[in-house]
C-alpha cells in the first residue's frame, strides 16, 4: 500500500451521472467510466487506501441505474482491492440509493479503513441539517488514527465559474465549525464538475472532477458547459498536509516518451 511511501493515498472520484441506458447526453457511460477507472487503476500501479465517490451517482430521473452501479462499484472495489465508500448527491434519489452497499440504514456514516476514519456526509438536500452536524461533532469528539477524511457531495464554498458561485453547500459555515480543532485531515467533494482545492480554517478541501463531464472556465457568465473529459483526483495525506492531483481518465497519444535519467 501507499502507506510504505510515507503518505496514506485516497482516489476520489465524483460525479458518475449513470443512466438507465449508459448514454448521458449520447455519448456518456457512467458505469463504463467506473471500470475503465479500475483498469487504470491497476495498470499505473496506484495504491490507495481506499476509493471514495462523492455523489451524483445517477443522473436525475435514472433511478433504476443504481443497481448497474452498485455491480460496478463492487467490482471496482474488487479489482483493485481497497474498500470503495460513496456519498450521495442533489441528482441522487435518497430513497432509491437505500440499496447501495452502505447505505441501508443512513446515507451519512463512519467507517475505519485501517488508520484513517472516513465520514461520510449525505448533502443530496444542499445541506447537512442540524441532525447529520450533530452526529459529525459526536464523532469528532474522540480522534482515530491518522485522522479523519470529510467525504461529501456539495464543497463547502462557491466555485469561481459565476454560475456556480453560490452553489456549495448551503450551511458551510455549520460544517467548517464542526471540523474546526478536530482530526480532520480534508475534506472531499465534487458537484462542479471540475478541481478547485482551498484551505478554510486551516482544512485542506479537495473538490474532485467529474467522471462524467468537465466544465470549462471560459462559458460565459450566465451558463456552464459540459465537454467529454472524464478525470479522477489522487488525493495524498502527507506527514506535513495535504496533495491532489487530477488525472484524465483517458490519455491522448503522447507528444514524446523517454527514460528516466537519475
Amino acid at each position: 500500500m501507499s502507506r510504505a511511501t510515507g503518505r496514506l493515498t485516497v482516489l476520489h472520484l465524483s460525479d458518475v451521472h449513470a443512466t438507465r441506458d449508459g448514454r448521458l447526453y449520447d455519448a456518456v457511460d457512467g458505469i463504463e467510466r467506473l471500470r475503465t477507472v479500475g483498469a487504470y487503476v491497476c495498470q499505473a500501479g496506484i495504491t490507495p487506501e481506499a476509493i471514495v465517490v462523492t455523489g451524483d451517482l445517477v443522473e436525475r430521473g435514472h433511478a433504476d441505474a443504481y443497481e448497474a452501479v452498485g455491480e460496478a462499484l463492487d467490482e471496482l472495489e474488487h479489482r483493485t482491492g481497497v474498500p470503495v465508500l460513496t456519498t450521495i448527491g442533489n441528482h441522487d434519489d435518497p430513497l432509491a440509493a437505500r440499496r447501495l452497499r452502505g447505505h441501508g440504514r443512513s446515507h451519512h456514516r463512519a467507517v475505519i479503513v485501517d488508520d484513517l476514519r472516513f465520514l461520510l456526509l449525505d448533502s443530496s438536500s444542499g445541506e447537512l441539517g442540524a441532525a447529520q452536524l450533530t452526529w459529525l461533532r459526536d464523532e469528532l469528539q474522540h480522534p482515530h488514527g491518522a485522522g479523519s477524511v470529510i467525504a461529501l457531495h456539495h464543497p463547502p464554498l462557491g466555485s469561481p465559474l459565476p454560475s456556480l458561485a453560490k452553489a456549495g453547500l448551503r450551511d458551510a459555515d455549520a460544517l467548517l465549525d464542526a471540523l474546526e480543532g478536530s482530526d480532520a485531515r480534508a475534506v472531499l467533494a465534487g458537484h462542479f464538475h471540475h478541481p478547485l482545492s482551498a484551505t478554510l480554517r486551516g482544512i485542506p478541501v479537495s473538490v474532485g472532477p467529474s467522471l462524467a463531464y468537465h466544465q470549462v472556465m471560459d462559458a460565459g457568465p450566465d451558463r456552464v458547459s459540459g465537454h467529454d473529459w472524464a478525470m479522477f483526483s489522487l488525493v495524498h495525506l502527507l506527514p506535513g498536509g495535504v496533495s491532489a492531483t487530477s488525472v484524465n481518465l483517458h490519455s491522448p497519444s503522447p507528444l514524446f516518451s523517454s527514460p528516466i535519467t537519475r
